[in-house]
């Protein structure tokens, strides 16, 4: 297992056989990992480099703070910023949350205490949440004069609707665990302790996949969100004929009728 440190408070980890996992790690505790300009620039680079890792079958975001996933935008900092230094950071920011959003290989995020703001912005733009028993999410922007800036609007009401997200953001509430899994806001729940063992188990098994099939699927999924069946059905004939005639699926079929483990080219 190798790690990678990207500025102060990233860092990444690579597990299994081949490293074919990449743990992503917010690590600044002192802050319950609130997103400076510092950070948001580190998760960006990050993610640069996971994206260009053909390697990389599934990325796993997790927290190094006991009692918090992410609390989002460091506002203390914020409140330093003039007007002209807030619009100069926005880019830099955003960077952050699209970094996350447009990983080609499959995200999880692990998530335990406080994912807030940013910090379940941070969990939405992965494909899948775990989430142990302590996990608090929410998305309270309004109640600080703002709104969810880091892709909140668009993805909260992609996986709970325009009214139950409305509700959720309008509020400004927090959302405890059980009715976070029951609104779908998470997708597993864990005992207490066991998100990252659980999302990392979970990424394990999605990694003996083939990884050209892999992001397809999931190239398939995103762009297919939104449109009508029949454009959805084209964008998924696109997603089918790029691996059609693929390494990996030629292998695919071979290991299945020689009744043996893949061993995917990844192209």
């Amino acid at each position: 297992m190798g790690e990678t440190r990207f500025g102060e408070f990233v860092l990444v980890r690579r597990h299994g056989d081949g490293g074919h996992v990449a743990e992503l790690v917010l690590d600044r505790p002192k802050a319950m990992n609130a997103v400076s300009t510092e950070m948001a620039r580190s998760i960006a680079a990050a993610c640069a480099a996971l994206g260009e890792d053909r390697g990389v079958r599934v990325v796993v975001v997790t927290s190094t703070h006991e009692r918090a996933f992410c609390v989002g935008a460091d506002l203390k900092e914020r409140n330093s910023f003039s007007d002209a230094e807030l619009v100069r950071q926005r880019p830099l920011a955003r960077g952050a949350y699209t970094g996350v959003l447009e990983l080609p290989a499959p995200t999880i995020a692990a998530v335990h205490g406080f994912a807030l703001g940013g910090g379940f912005e941070l969990a939405l733009a992965c494909d899948v949440i775990v989430a142990d028993r302590t996990a608090v999410v929410g998305l309270p922007e309004v109640s600080v004069g703002v709104i969810p800036g880091g892709g909140g609007t668009q993805l909260l009401p992609r996986r709970v609707g325009a009214a139950r997200a409305a509700e959720l953001i309008f509020t400004a509430r927090r959302v405890e665990a059980a009715e976070a899994r029951e609104l779908g806001l998470v997708d597993v729940l864990a005992e207490e302790g066991r998100d990252r063992e659980e999302a990392l188990a979970m990424a394990a098994r999605i990694a003996g996949n083939s990884p050209v099939g892999l992001r397809a699927a999931k190239r398939a999924l995103r762009l297919g969100q939104g449109l009508d069946l029949r454009a959805g059905l084209e964008v998924e004939d696109a997603a089918w004929r790029s691996v059609a005639f693929s390494g990996d699926r030629a292998e695919g079929v071979a290991a299945f009728n020689e009744k043996r483990k893949p061993q995917w080219p990844g192209e």
